[in-house]
């Protein structure tokens, strides 16, 4: 799974100038899903939806007050104890099950060591990597997720502070103000504290985030970023051959291509792109040696093969004239867009020589949340009865024995706010979209949201539609051209149908509590994971790997 790659910056799905020789190469030894849909538009509620094969407000990994994702390492918010993923039932099957890179899932509930979030506490065997996320904030630049904004916030409060303390100082010698000096004393002391806070912000985000671990121990904190991706391939390749004997489940959850796009030197300045992609260029790279692993070891034929990306590119990932962001190909908008298709619309690729046909194309609707029953019953698991289960086993699908998908309607959220909605209609082979609610881009006519890090989801920056948005995306799959009454004959019908559909969807929703709203989302210094005394959270448990030598193409 690649994070944030746009599905127009891959070669089978249309690039002609980033080079993907290696995601090529899969597509063309096995299927090609056209219209692969994550559940969400962001990574935190899109890889739990991944995981459980659920719409991520089925879990409460969604928020409602614009905390999109989990917002650092240390708070208490994650994927429930008591959501059950496929590396579960799989590792109950008596797979190996291995976790290399991204999580951001959550770590812990009620302490710095309880992993109540953690990937061993769901499901898997092997933890090497990321318990959060890859950010511009990482490595110290232009791109900035929050770490500017925590700046900005900070200088305002210090200034304030000390603008207080001034006036209440000459109040004091004027005798204008009656009382002691503690208030000017205590703001004072508040507007040191934000300033010196402000100043070592970008550090303590460091620190407090960018770190590795390998299952509960911090072996890396902060990252030297330069080898996290040699260290990542030589984990793959050590998790290969530890467990080729015995079947085996291995999620390799890239932390390419998001910001701040750490690319390593044989890489840098080989696209048309810039260093966006390169760094793409770069994944594909390792997609390959991965790839080789599978061959050096003997086990192409017998290994079932997926890629995919999280959501769409990130169009507002940008800086002057620099574009840090992927490309979603003839798809209207892109990553935070909770039903535009440039938000959900990803690659997704399942290779497995002899029994998947190669070269085949799938046009039909699927949904990553179809991994979870696939890759269960593959297995010999059985899909969990006690809860609703969105996806759909891909099987029949891949193997040609059924002609059309299962999902005959797919819910698009954003947050805990419904915002799109499609109907496969078989029999006429039409794809139809509704839009309930729509980001207002920014400046007008542009198609993102700029200035902000991705568009909102509620609010006065979304546009209400009574009647929604009608796109046949099986005509218009841009969706540039909205239906209308006089445009479309079976409007009227298209709308009942799928305003019956979310009502019915909606009465399969149980209250649960939302992970991603406050206080679950603050940071706690109790919870923060330290491999030294906190605050003074530094260690390097890592010995320098042999770093894979880049071929070239």
């Amino acid at each position: 799974m690649a994070d944030d790659l746009g599905i127009g910056d891959v070669g089978c799905y249309g690039n002609d100038t980033i080079r993907t020789p290696n995601v090529d190469r899969l597509a063309a030894d096995g299927v090609m899903l056209t219209q692969h849909i994550a559940a969400a538009s962001v990574c935190t509620p899109s890889r739990a939806a991944f995981l459980t094969g659920r719409y991520p407000l089925r879990s409460g990994m969604v928020s409602s007050n614009g905390y999109r994702v989990l917002q650092w390492t240390g708070v208490s918010g994650g994927l429930p104890p008591n959501e059950t993923t496929f590396a579960k039932i799989l590792k109950d099957k008596g797979y190996a099950t291995g976790l290399i890179g991204k999580w951001h899932l959550g770590l812990n509930c009620e302490s710095s060591d309880d992993y109540c979030h953690h990937p061993l506490s769901h499901g898997f065997d092997h933890f090497y990597g990321m318990p959060f996320s890859m950010m511009g904030d990482c490595e110290p630049g232009e791109v900035s997720e929050k770490r500017a904004g925590l700046e900005h916030k900070l200088n305002v409060c210090s200034h304030v502070m000390a603008l207080a303390a001034f006036t209440l100082t000459a109040g004091k010698l004027t005798r204008l103000v009656a009382g002691s000096w503690t208030l000017v004393i205590c703001s004072a002391i508040v507007a040191l504290l934000c300033l010196t806070t402000s100043y070592f912000m970008g550090a303590l985000i460091v620190h407090a985030d960018c770190f590795l671990m390998r299952n509960h121990a911090i072996t890396e904190q902060p990252m030297s970023l330069q080898r996290t991706t040699a260290l990542m391939l030589k984990e793959v390749s050590s998790f290969v051959k530890r467990n080729k004997q015995g079947p085996f489940l291995l999620f390799v959850s890239f932390l390419h291509v998001h910001t701040p796009l750490i690319t390593t030197e044989n890489f840098r300045g080989r696209s048309p792109h810039g260093l966006y992609g390169d760094n793409t260029e770069e994944m594909d790279w390792m997609v390959g040696q991965i790839l080789d692993t599978l061959d050096t070891e003997g086990l192409t034929n017998s290994t079932l093969v997926y890629f995919t990306s999280d959501h769409g590119g990130s169009l507002e990932a940008q800086f002057g004239n620099h574009q840090y962001g992927g490309w979603n190909g003839i798809y209207k908008g892109g990553k935070g867009m909770g039903g535009w298709e440039g938000g959900i619309r990803v690659p997704g690729i399942l290779r497995w020589p002899g029994v998947l046909p190669a070269g085949r194309l799938i046009h039909e609707p699927t949904s990553l949340m179809d991994v979870f029953p696939t890759v269960v019953q593959l297995g010999g698991g059985q899909v969990p009865h006690d809860r609703v289960i969105d996806g759909r086993d891909l099987l029949p699908l891949l193997l040609g024995t059924a002609q059309h998908s299962e999902h005959e309607f797919l819910m698009h959220y954003c947050e805990s706010f419904l915002h799109a909605a499609r109907w496969h209609q078989r029999n006429r082979g039409a794809v139809w979209k509704v839009h309930y609610v729509t980001p207002v881009f920014h400046p007008d006519g542009a198609g993102a949201c700029y200035g902000r890090g991705v568009c909102p989801c509620s609010g006065d920056k979304v546009a209400h539609h009574d009647p929604p948005l009608l796109f046949d995306l099986s005509r218009d799959p841009s969706e540039a051209h909205a239906l209308t009454p006089d445009t479309e004959s079976s409007f009227h019908e298209v709308m009942e149908r799928i305003t019956k559909a979310v009502e019915d969807h909606r009465r399969t929703l149980s209250p649960v509590p939302l992970q991603l709203d406050m206080p679950d989302n603050l940071w706690k210094p109790w919870l923060q994971p330290c491999c030294g005394r906190f605050p003074l959270c530094w260690c390097d448990r890592e010995a320098d790997p042999q770093e894979p030598t880049a071929r070239e193409n």
